[in-house]
């Protein structure tokens, strides 16, 4: 029996699709080790911090009708699996924080984008 997992994915912003080359989601949880003196010489412990969301999506530069990416602010972003059986996630208060271009000698110029988010959930 063979194992099934996620594949494509599709990226949806403020209800409009987007075509994608990569998402790269990331967590920062904001926890610290507490330092205390002790006889033990290590850390005893954790304090909770302030979560940060963060996506890197790679996009095709299209010849014409590219979205203005600089406008990006306040967005919410979903992405789920193209077949389904997977849960969407989904980010509210997006904005664009880095944009930058690649090109290379083979492949498709792709826009390289660094988005912050504010809240995550599953639906």
């Amino acid at each position: 029996m063979a194992d099934n997992y996620v594949g494509l994915i599709v990226l949806e912003i403020n209800g409009t699709d987007y075509e994608v080359s990569s998402v790269e989601p990331s967590l920062k949880t904001g926890r610290t080790v507490v330092k205390t003196m002790n006889r033990t010489g290590r850390a005893t412990g954790t304090a909770k911090g302030i979560e940060e969301h963060e996506l890197k999506i790679s996009v095709p530069i299209p010849k014409t009708g590219e979205p203005d990416w600089r406008a990006l602010l306040d967005a919410k972003l979903t992405i789920y699996p193209q077949d389904g059986g997977s849960k969407r996630q989904t980010w509210t208060g997006c904005s664009l924080m880095e944009m930058g271009s690649k090109y290379q000698l083979e492949g498709e110029a792709t826009r390289d984008l660094t988005i912050a988010a504010l809240n995550y959930y599953t639906e």
